[in-house]
């Protein structure tokens, strides 16, 4: 497909966002308030008792750790100075042999640990999926090179899932990615870039491959320009007054090709925060390069909805992707064509 044509079905889509989001303002004025899941809860017993994983056994590759300054009302349940990036285990009572890589939204700035994290991963595990639910280093905690450290992470996490395959019961060519918001940014980005080079390679664990075999985006932050960027979300990945190259290393958009993984998305048409043209700008790149995609634009549920509310059609959006997950992950496995950057022996 040309670029003409990739234009064409941008405008096209964005006709009818613009139509629905009109449709929905003239004929629904009285409707009932969106009813959202609780993003400022305690932790479930089920994240504090979930087994962990560290991503770099014996520390991430780059240095320059400086915590940052913490607000006193700060949740505690959106996490922030992390230092030792982790994976929480969720297993399920009847695996189906499968796994998700999660990885919560906070704009690269913190991770939400509630609806994002733990009410997903044990909504994915009563569904019989293994779930490692990713809590990566944040770019603008003294990290550097900023915009490659959560991608070091992501990537690095994909393979220690794969070494350990055997141990939790899963088929290594099934290992899928969910990420809402910037998470989502990063699954977009490791979908994408799985063998991009940002860290050197240290023991056999690097020898696997970083590609997701299916990705789920949930509202995603996709662009990192204005004028359909979350500023924050580009502020704390890329710093400010980003150089262009750095803007284009971190546009997964630009970076799709026909090894992208197949990909799911969701995005509310209300969605101030992140606008919904991130999800149909991906959507166009990947039909461009005939790469599995199905897309699901829902009238309302604003962002940060999670597994959506529960007076509207968006909070269906989980039994969809679990339909469209078991179907994907079975059909052909690929995984293992992508193998990771490899080791001397």
């Amino acid at each position: 497909m040309k670029g003409g044509s990739r234009t064409l079905i941008r405008r096209r889509l964005a006709l009818l966002a613009g139509l629905a989001v009109a449709l929905g303002l003239c004929g629904f004025q009285q409707r009932a308030p969106l009813e959202r899941r609780p993003a400022l809860d305690p932790l479930p017993s089920s994240w504090l008792t979930a087994e962990t994983l560290p991503v770099w056994p014996e520390g991430p590759p780059d240095g320059g750790f400086a915590p940052q300054p913490v607000p006193a009302d700060f949740p505690e349940v959106f996490f922030r100075n992390v230092e030792t990036p982790t994976l929480h285990v969720f297993r399920p009572e009847r695996p189906n042999g499968r796994a998700v890589l999660l990885v919560p939204g906070g704009a690269y700035t913190f991770i939400v640990g509630t609806h994002e994290g733990a009410e997903t991963a044990s909504a994915l595990a009563e569904r019989g999926y293994v779930v490692f639910v990713l809590i990566h280093r944040l770019p603008a905690e003294g990290w550097s090179p900023r915009q490659d450290v959560p991608l070091q992470d992501a990537q690095r996490a994909m393979r220690t899932i794969r070494s350990n395959a055997e141990r939790y019961g899963i088929d290594p060519d099934r290992v899928a990615a969910l990420g809402y918001s910037a998470g989502g940014h990063l699954v977009a980005t490791l979908a994408t870039d799985f063998d991009q080079a940002v860290s050197a390679p240290r023991d056999a664990v690097d020898r696997l491959s970083a590609r997701p075999a299916a990705v789920g985006l949930i509202y995603p932050v996709i662009e990192v320009s204005p004028p359909l960027e979350n500023a924050q979300s580009t502020l704390s990945l890329l710093g400010p007054a980003p150089d262009p190259a750095l803007v284009l290393r971190r546009s997964p958009a630009r970076h799709v090709t026909a090894s992208t993984s197949p990909t799911f998305l969701v995005h509310a048409l209300d969605d101030t925060a992140v606008t919904p043209e991130n999800s149909l700008g991906f959507f166009a790149a990947l039909r461009e390069a005939d790469v599995p995609v199905e897309l699901h634009l829902y009238e309302e549920g604003g962002h940060g909805f999670g597994l959506g509310p529960s007076n509207a059609s968006a909070g269906s959006w989980l039994n969809a992707f679990d339909a469209w997950l078991a179907r994907t992950l079975d059909a052909a496995p690929i995984a293992g064509a992508h193998p990771g950057p490899g080791l001397n022996p």
